[in-house]
Formats: C-alpha cells, structure tokens, sequence
C-alpha cells in the first residue's frame, strides 16, 4: 500500500508582522484562514479530511513564540491534537530577526540550512520543545520553512532522534533545498542517519519539477501523480498546502480553484484501494535497498489545461475585485444607476 501524507505547513506570516499585524489578526489570516467569505484554514481543512476518513499532518511553525509568546502556538497545537490529526516540527528561521530572544546569539537567517549545525541542532530542538509544551506528542518529522534545508539539517535531526524530515523538494533544489540528493527519484531514503520523505510530484515540462502541491497542480495532474505513485510500489505519496492557502493571494477571499483541487484529492485517496492515509510517526522505514521512483514524465497537452485552468481562476478573482471596487463606489457616487448596471452586465 501507498500511503497519502497529506500535510499541511501551518505558519503565521512575519510578513504581516512587519506590517504590524498582532498575535490575533496575523492568526486569523494565517492560521483560521478568515476572510470575507468565512474561515478556510486548518479547522476547515481539517473538515474535509474527515469527511473522507483522513488523518492529516500539520508541520506547525513554533518560531513565532519568540515574537508573540507561546499562548498563539497553543491555540494552533491543541485543537489539531483533540482532533487525531499529526503535529510534526515546521521552522522559518525569518522570525529570528525580531525576536525578543534569539537562543542562536546574533545569528540570522532565512532558512534552517544558513546555520552551522550547532545552531540549528539548538534551534530544531527549541522548535520541538515548544510544541511538545503545548500540547503535541514528541514531534518525529520535520520539514524546512521554504524547505532551506541542507545536508547538516539532517545530521542535526539524527542528532535530536528524529526520524523523518521532509524538506526536500526538486522544485526548490538549487534554491535554498541544498539536500544533496537526485531529484529524479521520488522514493524514500535513508539520508545523513534520517528518513528522507521527498515531496511528490511530476514534471511539467522536460526539465522543470512541478510539486506536489495544491496551488501548483491541476485535479487532472495530482491524480496521475498519485496514480503513478500506487503503480510504482512507492512507500508514500506526499503532497502538501498551507494553512492559508484556501485563501486568494491577497487572503481577502476565498480560492475556489485550490477548495475544489483539495476535495478531489481528498475523494482520490479516500476511492483508490491502493493508498491509505496517515501521517509520519507510523510510517514504515524503507528497505535497505529501496526502489527508485522515477518522476513522471510530462505532457504537454496535460500542462497547457493547468495553466488554462489557473489563468481563468486568477482572471475571475480579478473580476470579482473590480466588481467590488465599483460596488464601493456606488455607495458615494450619484452615477450609481449606471454603475450599478456596469455590474449587471459582469455578473
């Protein structure tokens, strides 16, 4: 059996802390997925897996304790635990820069992989820590923020006894991923004395990987990628989102196109008897000699309707926001008669 590790890297954003959002509005966008149109985060997503009967992971981000204080981590910690689901160790090294308290000294940076081992066995163990404080079981994977992890980044995680990361990606290799391994090969393997879970995928045009993830692959695409992953005889499948990402790129709404890609995925798992679903702490080790799972190769035709496909989901949240422009302005305008059969007509 395959088994589908759906996981999710669940973070606030230092981005909207920078532009002074507080503990409680950077956690209802980020985390509560909350927009006009209602929440589309992690207990929504949480949902939809259960209503297929799947056990998510969570790779939740404890960085921002160093800023906020620990009470905003509890908040997201505790109701993935009452609900079965998985807590796993997630990082974004970004949060260093304004903390209060920075246990690596005067060191910076934007990924894990920009600390000598020393700094980040201290600031993985400090992650781990802080979630087993509010409340998750003694994490044992771990996944990059921006998946910036190198080869160090695994011996500090044999280091603390963790036996999975899931930081390497092909789409990212070169780009902050500077795990030193083939992305050609999607199967597990032992690497640097930890289980390497690399992010599924396929590729959409002769040398470029596209991921297994929500807002990069089309329904039509994650189900081959599936397909191909039970074929194969691989150990796991492992597609991942974020928190936020049911959300539009300005988290004003909500994104259909991504809600839609994650209820046929779900359903896909859920229907297909060759996967199951669950997370990392009981995930099987490889065999010595694992098998190499090849990345699917791509198809044209296959990659042109995804990009239809997405081209016309940025189009029409960029209708419905002029629609709503104009429908503000009605509300000041004595030309609203006029304008308001301007949206008549784009309705």
């Amino acid at each position: 059996m395959t088994r589908a590790i759906i996981s999710f890297d669940t973070e606030l954003s230092a981005g909207l802390y920078q532009r002074g959002a507080d503990a409680r509005a950077n956690f209802d966008s980020s985390i509560l997925g909350r927009c006009r149109d209602g929440d589309f985060g992690i207990h929504f997503q949480m949902d939809m897996l259960e209503r297929h009967g799947l056990t998510g992971v969570f790779f939740v981000d404890p960085m921002p304790a160093l800023v906020y204080g620990p009470g905003v981590i509890d908040a997201i910690v505790r109701p993935i635990v009452d609900r079965g689901h998985e807590v796993q160790v997630h990082i974004h090294t970004e949060w260093l820069a304004f903390a209060r308290f920075n246990p690596v000294g005067r060191l910076v940076g934007r990924n894990i992989g920009d600390f000598p081992l020393a700094a980040q066995k201290k600031l993985i163990g400090l992650a781990r820590d802080i979630l087993v404080g509010a409340g998750a079981p003694k994490p044992v994977a771990f996944r990059a923020g921006n998946f910036g992890a190198n080869d160090d980044t695994l011996r500090a995680l044999a280091a603390l006894g963790f036996g999975f990361d899931s930081s390497f990606n092909g789409a990212w290799q070169g780009q902050g991923c500077d795990i030193s391994l083939d992305a050609g090969n999607l199967g597990m393997r032992l690497h640097h004395g930890v289980v390497e879970v690399p992010v599924s995928g396929l590729m959409d045009r002769a040398s470029r990987f596209r991921p297994a993830q929500l807002c990069a692959m089309s329904e039509e695409e994650m189900r081959d990628a599936l397909d191909h992953a039970a074929a194969s005889g691989a150990i796991q499948f492992s597609v991942f989102s974020h928190s936020f990402e049911l959300l539009s790129r300005d988290r004003k709404v909500a994104n259909r196109l991504a809600i839609s890609r994650m209820e046929a995925l779900c359903r896909a798992v859920a229907d297909d008897p060759r996967v199951t679903s669950g997370g990392l702490a009981t995930l099987p080790p490889p065999p010595p000699r694992p098998p190499r799972i090849h990345v699917p190769a791509p198809r044209p035709l296959r990659t042109m309707r995804r990009v239809i496909q997405q081209g016309y989901g940025h189009l029409a949240h960029e209708v419905r926001y002029v629609r709503d422009v104009i429908a503000v302005a009605i509300n000041s305008s004595r030309w609203g008669k006029i304008a308001s059969g301007v949206l008549l007509a784009m309705a």
